[in-house]
């Protein structure tokens, strides 16, 4: 970018080991192609890293930066100084512990920047101590152990959310409508709707909007009533509702249910509620360092012994094997 033009914005993606290539780079075309759009240079941005070494993305490719984090302090005043910093992660996110990175954006923050976080990003921000009573988005597949792991932060299976100087979203294509929702800030709509055709994207997508696939594509079924009870399942895990309330919320009786499960899905509603309990559960152990029994309390077990026989029959291995495998696969 050149010197001495005007810019809306100056954006620093600080790259952290194992990050998203998709996500950052659905966040970054945005903002290239409002600068081809826009009569003047509309966005400049430099990418960061803790040493100022290339970072490897979850994909195997290496990106080459800008700056390092020591040099990034010495921007924070004067006309290098950022207007805005995104966090970049993805894979592995929960180990990570970087004090001078946390103390570094919470500098950042306190002097009026504004802070991103993409796919993972919101945990990096949450663990530097800037999430507290805030809104945030996080990938759908990080969530469980986000929310275990930081309860006094809102956190949402939404696209993207932004509280007040904070911007995080889920990652993939939601970077991307972050973005626009960025760039119509700062300009207008015109603007998105130009960048959006240069991105052959048809709209611009509401926070909201849900991650995942509806439970209908996402499942093959189409019965109405078989997708509630599913619903009401999904938002009842840590304290399992009884399938007599399920049966009365959705207007039938459990021998329907328990009949319509065996067609629709091949085994009992009781058998399928479990399967979505344990499947949280492997997620936790997984994603957060809570003890065996506190997962399986939050999964809607009355004891680790219970938890520990239904999780060998199902995964084939105990959740101690589980966690041990999931770190010798992430040190690898």
């Amino acid at each position: 970018m050149q010197d001495g033009m005007t810019f809306k914005r100056s954006l620093v993606f600080f790259l952290v080991p194992d990050f998203t290539m998709v996500a950052f780079a659905n966040a970054l075309e945005p903002l290239r192609a409002a600068n081809r759009m826009a009569d003047n240079q509309a966005y400049r941005w430099r990418l960061a890293s803790v040493d100022g070494k290339p970072v490897r993305a979850s994909n195997g490719v290496e990106l080459a930066v800008d700056t390092s984090l020591s040099e990034e302090r010495q921007m924070m005043i004067g006309a290098g100084r950022p207007s805005m910093v995104i966090v970049c992660s993805g894979l592995n996110v929960e180990s990570y512990d970087n004090r001078s990175v946390f103390a570094w954006l919470r500098e950042e923050y306190n002097r009026g920047v504004a802070l991103g976080g993409l796919c993972t990003g919101a945990h990096i921000l949450a663990a530097a101590g800037l999430l507290a009573n805030k809104r945030c988005a996080i990938h759908w597949e990080n969530l469980p152990g986000f929310a275990e792991r930081f309860p006094r932060v809102s956190v949402f299976a939404d696209l993207f959310e932004i509280d007040s100087n904070i911007y995080t979203c889920a990652g993939g294509t939601a970077a991307m409508d972050m973005m626009f929702r960025l760039i119509g800030e700062d300009f207008d709509e015109n603007l998105v709707n130009r960048v959006c055709e240069q991105m052959l994207t048809d709209r611009v997508r509401n926070p909201s909007d849900r991650q995942r696939l509806p439970l209908r594509a996402r499942l093959g079924i189409q019965n109405a009533k078989v997708l509630s009870i599913i619903e009401l399942m999904e938002a009842n895990l840590s304290e399992p509702a009884s399938l007599v309330d399920i049966a009365e919320a959705v207007g039938l009786s459990r021998r329907q249910i328990e009949r319509l499960f065996r067609q629709q899905m091949g085994r009992s509603p009781a058998r399928y509620y479990l399967e979505l309990r344990l499947d949280r559960a492997r997620y936790l152990l997984r994603q957060s360092s809570l003890p065996v029994v506190e997962v399986a309390v939050a999964c809607g077990f009355v004891s680790a012994s219970h938890f520990s026989k239904c999780y060998r029959e199902l995964y084939g291995r105990s959740p101690q094997q589980e966690r041990a495998n999931h770190k010798h696969l992430m040190a690898a």
